[in-house]
Order: C-alpha cells, then structure tokens, then sequence
C-alpha cells in the first residue's frame, strides 16, 4: 500500500487510492486537514496537528508552525529546551499522517508519495525525502505539487484533449504549471513560481496594517503571547472574508483592546505588491509553454489562499474567464498525490494513464568567458539543462581550461536564471585535477542528470586521464548525511508522542485553554469551570463518561469560540 501526502505550510493532508479512486483519511479529530503544527506538552511530549495549532497562541514559545520554508537550511527551531531541524518537526507531522491511515487502513505502511512545491530547490528536496525517512517511510517519489492538482483534475477529464494551467498558492509558496492532457498522456509543458509566496505573506502584511491603523504600542511585537492572538485573528478575518464583505479584527493585551475593520479594498490596498508578484511566474510559465492565454481550456485552482476573493478576481482578470473550483483547493493535491500512488501500484482502473513532468530551474555551472587579446571575465552562467526539460534528463557538456597545464579546475553548480553565477543558487562545488596538456587538448565533460524526485547528480569526466569525478555537496546546511539520518531516527524514536486515541481530548483542552486566555470577567470563570470538570471526567478513565463529557465540552467551546468577543466582562 502506497499512500499520497500532501505536505503543507499551513495543514497537511493523507490520501490512498482505492477502488479505482481516490480518497482522503480522516486524522484522529475526524478532520481530513492536519495543521502542520507541533508542539511539546508541559510533560516533554509531543503534540501534533489541531491540538499543537491550539497551543500557539497558549505556549508560543514551545510550539512552531510554517517550518516547511526552512526545509533546506541550517535553520533550528526550539520548542522548550531542544531544537529541531525542519526536517524533524516535518517528520513528526508525516508520523502523525502516517498513524491516522494505519488506523483507517487497518494495515501498516510504509511507502509514501510526498509532494513538494515545484519550484523546491535540490537541498529541499532532499531534506523533504529525509522528513519521510524519519518518519518511517519510503518516499517512492517527490511528486511536484501543481502536478498533482492536475492529476486529481485530469483524471476527470481523460476521454478529452485540453490544456489547462494549475494556478497553486498555498500558505507558504506559490506554483504555476501549464499542462497538455491528451490521449491518457498527462505532459507538464512548464513550471514556475515563488518559494517565499503564500497566503502567510498576506497575514504577514495585514498584521503589520493592523498595528498602524489601531495604534498598537510596538513593544507589543516583542509580545510572543500577543502576537500569536494577533496572528489567529487576522488569519480568522481573512478567511472570513470569503463568505462576508467584512470582517472585524479585535485583540487584547490585558490593559487595552484593539481593534480593526478589514474588508476586501483594504485587503487588496494592503496586499497589492503580493498581487503583482503572483502574475510574474504565470507570465514565465506561458512564455515556456508558448501557449497563448487564448489556448488554454481552464484553469484550475489549488492551495488553501486561492479561496481569497482578491486572488479569484485577479486571475479571473488574468485570464478573462472564471477559474475551475470543481475540487476543493484545500485537498486537490493530496488527491493527486493518491493517484500517483494508484500508478505506482500499478492499479487497473490507471492502466492508460502516462504523465510527464518537467525541471523547473536551469541547472548549469559557471563560466570563464574569453574577451578581446587576453583578457577574460569570470563568473558567467552556463545552464546545461535548461529550464522546463521534460525528466527524467540527462545533458552533458564540454567546458576546457583556460591555460595550458593547467593543474586543476574549480567547478562549481548552479540553479538559477541569472545571467551571472553569483546571482543564482550555488548547490556544490568539485576540484578536478587535470593531467598536464595544451587547454585545447585537455577538456572536462561535466553531466548533469535531473529525475522524477527532482534530485540532480553530477558527474565529471577527464577524458585525457579517464577519471571520473562525482560532485559530493559539501556545506550544504540543508543536508543530512545517510549516518545522521539514522542517528536522528533513532533519537525521534525515542520521543514520547500522545496516543493517537487521547489526541481528541487533548485537543479539546488545548482548544479550551487557549479560549480561557482570550476571555475575561464571569465568562472566564465559566469556561474555567467547565474545563475543570472535564478534567476530572479525564481522570476517572472511564470511556463511558469520557464520551459523553468530551462531546458537552465540545459545545461549551463551541459557544465561547463564538461568543468570545461579545460578551461583557462583569
């Protein structure tokens, strides 16, 4: 059994492929989205999805959330007194997705597609291949995400040629690909997009509006406690926005409330920078499919801040039409992922379906570049596979030195765009030792070789001496070694994580303290005895009174989620 996963900024989502379709695993709350969220308990064990998501706002600094866009780095988040790698906190969230379809399933599993933004670099990549290894599982494939949209939209659409643009702006990143369907072949013509795009960044603004327009001390900003209320209720107004012309922004610091009306003008005024950067890699991506906007049958949404109005009418402005919300964004790509998985599987019902994909960078080296007499400039860029290849793809090139008996050449791997190396992505460098000979007789192939996952090897040959050199990337902080891999397994192993069967109450008390923090007065003393009175339902162990206690304190929650800001203190 091979399952899907949708790995995201914001939530993550499990699906498998079964009886010749695809379908979404419910976590252990019954929610198919599992926050990507993971915080350690007052007792050292960890909390994963809802209940970690909860305790932001409660236990800022022993909870983290968007750690998805440090995957690739040197970057370490502490919760409590240990920090972890991205790829760690990634993994528990894996864990956790990976437990809840064993208890759907009823069988073990080991095996996982996960998908990545298409526009993931090699080292995200790769750390997101070593997040599934700690989590226990084979990645059979990293699976790019827009790509997977169009698999769940596509397998709809079989029996019909069309040609459709997935247009996919999650919580953190933002991708574009222009795809052909036709004959059961599914073709990736080309990818582009922003790995620091999402709709994080439009709350990132909106908080920043909301301390201009309701004059919040900036001290504040120093206030963990405060800024994660400020974060949950501006995340809250700008979904809200969705289904209302307005919404209201209202938090407290214990001394002051404040306050701000935000409705789709002032959203759109706040955010047009990030509205104008989402049209650049749609521009890019239809100028390398060389498809005219005129062509395209649909287009189709995926990623949770697509949902926006403001995002809906600038593509619908775009593109001159509406775009398909035939899926729903939030579980496209899982679906995707689950059918992926179907053709891994080899399953009937997918027998006829093929699917191409494409790099989404130009991978290269750089360049001595020969001037007028004797003069040269260094530095230049020179891409061996360009961007937009269809993969897997291999393309080798012949580069010599620039002197006679020269001892040895510095090559150095790129991914990028620019013109100059410096301004593209440096992903390792090798030093190749030549024999001595005249430059003209003495040259270096260099192949680069780019697969399915969107993982690069490179390989360089001196043809004078037949030594072949492959490209080890050192310095790479985004990388884990096989030993340290193991080592770090071993270590999360180790970690006490809550039972999957008590992360539902846990959740609820979580949810519980959160609320209790918001309110004040009478009202707070009220939800403090309820919480008090689950508790001791909690203790007694008994199933029978669990039940029936958790589904009541489920309802009180419910009233004071929606009650919270409009009831007087007294």
């Amino acid at each position: 059994m091979i399952v899907g996963i949708d790995l995201g900024t914001t939530n993550s989502l499990i699906a498998v492929w079964e009886n010749g379709q695809a379908r979404l695993i419910p976590n252990s709350v019954g929610e198919l989205l599992t926050p990507s969220c993971v915080s350690i308990d007052d007792d050292g064990s960890i909390l994963v999805g809802r209940a970690a998501r909860e305790r932001l706002q409660t236990h800022p600094r022993a909870s983290a959330a968007n750690f998805k866009r440090l995957m690739g780095s040197n970057s370490t988040v502490t919760l409590g007194k240990r920090a972890f790698r991205p790829e760690e906190l990634s993994a528990m969230v894996l864990r956790s997705l990976k437990e809840d379809a064993e208890a759907a399933l009823g069988q073990p599993i080991q095996e996982a597609i996960i998908t990545v933004p298409a526009y993931f670099s090699d080292a995200q990549r790769k750390a997101t291949r070593a997040a599934g290894q700690l989590a226990g599982l084979k990645v059979e494939r990293l699976l790019n995400e827009p790509t997977a949209a169009a698999l769940a939209y596509g397998i709809h659409q079989r029996d019909s040629e069309t040609k459709f643009l997935v247009f996919d702006l999650g919580g953190g990143t933002f991708d574009v690909s222009v795809l052909d369907l036709f004959e059961n072949v599914m073709e990736v013509r080309a990818s582009a997009g922003d790995n620091v795009l999402g709709g994080e960044d439009f709350v990132t603004l909106l908080v920043a509006r909301f301390f201009e327009a309701a004059k919040v001390p900036p001290a504040l900003r120093g206030d963990a406690h405060f800024m994660q209320r400020l974060h949950a209720q501006v995340e809250l107004a700008k979904r809200a926005l969705s289904e209302a012309p307005q919404a209201s922004i209202r938090v407290g610091d214990g001394k002051a409330e404040y306050a701000m009306d935000l409705d789709e003008a002032l959203l759109e005024q706040c955010c047009a920078d990030l509205l104008a950067r989402l049209r650049h890699p749609v521009e890019r991506a239809l100028r390398d499919a060389r498809l005219p906007i005129a062509e395209l049958d649909n287009i189709v949404l995926a990623g949770g801040a697509t949902r926006m109005p403001a995002v809906r009418r600038m593509v619908a402005r775009m593109f001159g039409r509406f775009p398909a919300c035939d899926i729903n964004p939030d579980e496209v790509v899982a679906l995707g992922a689950a059918v992926q998985a179907g053709l891994k599987m080899n399953d009937a019902a997918l027998d006829e379906v093929v699917m191409t994909d494409v790099a989404p960078y130009s991978l290269g080296t750089d360049t001595v570049v020969a001037l007028d007499g004797a003069r040269y400039s260094e530095g230049h860029f020179d891409p061996i596979i360009e961007r937009n290849t269809v993969i897997p793809v291999s393309r080798v090139k012949r580069y010599f030195p620039v002197q006679d008996n020269q001892q040895a050449v510095e090559l150095n791997i790129y991914q990028g765009e620019a013109r100059m190396a410096k301004d593209n992505i440096k992903l390792g460098q090798l030093r190749i030792k030549l024999p001595p000979a005249p430059c003209a007789e003495n040259p270096v192939d260099v192949r680069l070789t780019y697969d399915v996952n969107g993982l690069l090897q490179v390989e360089a040959t001196v043809p004078r001496s037949g030594e072949v050199h492959a490209l080890v990337i050192e310095g790479n902080p985004g990388l884990l070694s096989e030993a340290e891999i193991a080592q770090r397994f071993a270590a999360l192993s180790e970690l006490k994580i809550h039972p999957r069967d008590q992360m539902a109450n846990r959740t609820l008390l979580a949810r519980g303290e959160r609320l209790y923090q918001q309110l004040r007065g009478t009202p707070r003393e009220d939800l403090g005895q309820q919480v008090m009175l689950f508790e001791r339902a909690l203790e007694t162990q008994d199933r029978h009174r669990i039940v029936p206690a958790a589904v009541q304190f489920a309802k009180v929650l419910d009233y004071f989620e929606h009650q919270s800001f409009l009831l007087p203190e007294t």
